[in-house]
């Protein structure tokens, strides 16, 4: 595979997979009110990081950041682009439905071990007051991503055989 078709690949295959996970934290907000991320906090989280402080002792406390939503939203986007590239390098463009949720469950080491902790939640979200809920709905929204990642692959094979 060339340079530029990975590049095509993974992208579509990132955004496809992190469109449905938006759409699972949708349904979760419509149909039990459970309330997803706040990719704001993202956003002040990376933009603090950029002014030096990467721990916060709670990030809803911390500073607001000159667009942090609109900062939080495409790092989400480019979250999800990364992770499918290392999909697509490690097994292709067509990955099997096991090898989508390898990669998709696997990114939950990154809330668990970097963002959680330095959000001032604690590692895997131990300083939160359910934190056995949060982890499960942490694994779900991963394995949701993982699912995307499958999906991604396939509707991308279709679109491409389109116009290559």
């Amino acid at each position: 595979m060339d340079i530029l078709s990975f590049f095509i690949h993974a992208a579509l295959i990132g955004i496809i997979a992190t469109i449905i996970m938006d759409i699972w934290a949708l349904f979760l907000k419509a149909a039990f009110n459970i309330v997803g991320l706040n990719y704001g906090m993202v956003g002040r989280w990376i933009g603090h990081i950029f002014n030096g402080k990467l721990t916060h002792q709670g990030i809803g406390k911390s500073s607001k950041i000159a667009g942090e939503s609109i900062i939080g939203w495409v790092s989400h986007y480019v979250i999800g682009i990364l992770f499918a590239a290392m999909l697509v390098l490690i097994w292709g463009s067509s990955p099997t439905f096991i090898q989508s949720l390898i990669i998709g469950i696997s990114t939950i080491v990154f809330p668990f071990f970097l963002m959680q902790p330095c959000f001032g939640m604690g590692i895997a979200g131990s300083n939160l007051p359910k934190p056995n809920n949060a982890r499960l709905k942490s694994l779900i929204t991963h394995f949701i991503f993982g699912l995307g990642l499958y999906l991604g692959g396939f509707t991308t094979k279709i679109i491409l055989s389109q116009f290559l």
